[in-house]
């Protein structure tokens, strides 16, 4: 007979366990809950002829509830500690996006914690009869701790650049506020491999590549668009038309909407969408003449 004693002293983990060793399709099994002094022990009890699968059950179960039950706590821990010096709702989003992360990746990131958390369970079940289950999880899972701390290091590095993302844009629509338009409209129209900038007569306006007359500086860039946005903020038109393929997909498009906000107009079909919607920069210029 193997049996496994497992220590806590939560109600909820306590609910937990035995809500899921009622599920269990293994026979010959018998557990009860006990509570004594220091602590609220489950003991399972199991007389079948498969002790490695009934410990690898035990495992599972294990594993989920650390991932259900203890995640959260352990992943603000390690938010609180190592990024103390962000405020309450700064370390409340970055939490956030640790669930926005795991999200996208959930089928890996899972797997992988789940693999890990089973293995090491099973490992310490084959050879002790007990476990005190919030010291093993504190001190007995450095991988999984290892894990935890690399998705909030992630995390706070996307915090961080999407901070100075919208900095970046609050001081450019200061700078639009403040500032007197060069031109009344200028077209915009993406290729798949640039863009160029017509006058409101359809000439090409010459992409501001001068870092003298460069408007804004940052870390964030937009590659060959910097050139792009420095030279919509030296001329600071009334209206930018964008045109651009339907169901197109371009952050370098979004944020111009943000910057420029209202003087912005999307357009999909208009005649010189359907004239350049299939051409490269190459050909723009034989088109024009």
């Amino acid at each position: 007979m193997k049996s496994i004693c497992i220590k806590t002293n939560n109600s909820e983990f306590l609910e937990y366990l035995l809500n899921e060793f009622k599920l269990l399709e293994l026979n010959d099994i018998c557990f009860s809950s006990n509570e004594f002094k220091n602590f609220k022990n489950v003991i399972i009890h199991y007389n079948g002829n498969s002790e490695e699968t009934f410990i690898t059950e035990i495992s599972s179960i294990l594993a989920l509830l650390v991932i259900d039950e203890f995640e959260e706590a352990l992943l603000k821990d390690f938010i609180f500690d190592n990024y103390f010096y962000f405020n309450y709702e700064e370390q409340k989003k970055i939490l956030s996006i640790c669930y926005d992360i795991s999200t996208d990746d959930f089928s890996v990131s899972f797997d992988k914690k789940y693999s890990y958390l089973v293995d090491s369970f099973y490992n310490y079940l084959l050879t002790h009869k007990s476990i005190v289950l919030s010291g093993f999880v504190n001190f007995r899972l450095p991988e999984y701790h290892k894990m935890l701390q690399n998705l909030v290091d992630e995390a706070v590095n996307v915090y961080v650049l999407e901070k100075e993302y919208l900095e970046f844009i609050s001081l450019l629509k200061l700078y639009i506020s403040t500032q007197n338009s060069e031109v009344d409209l200028v077209h915009l129209i993406f290729f798949e491999d640039n863009c160029v900038i017509l006058d409101e007569n359809k000439e090409i306006i010459p992409v501001c590549d001068d870092l003298l007359k460069t408007k804004y500086l940052s870390d964030i860039s937009f590659s060959t668009n910097d050139y792009i946005l420095n030279t919509l903020l030296n001329l600071l038109p009334n209206k930018i038309y964008i045109h651009i393929p339907e169901n197109y997909i371009d952050d370098f498009i979004n944020t111009l909407v943000l910057i420029f906000e209202k003087r912005v107009k999307i357009c999909h079909e208009c005649n010189i969408c359907k004239l350049y919607q299939n051409s490269s920069t190459s050909t723009v210029s034989k088109k024009l003449r």
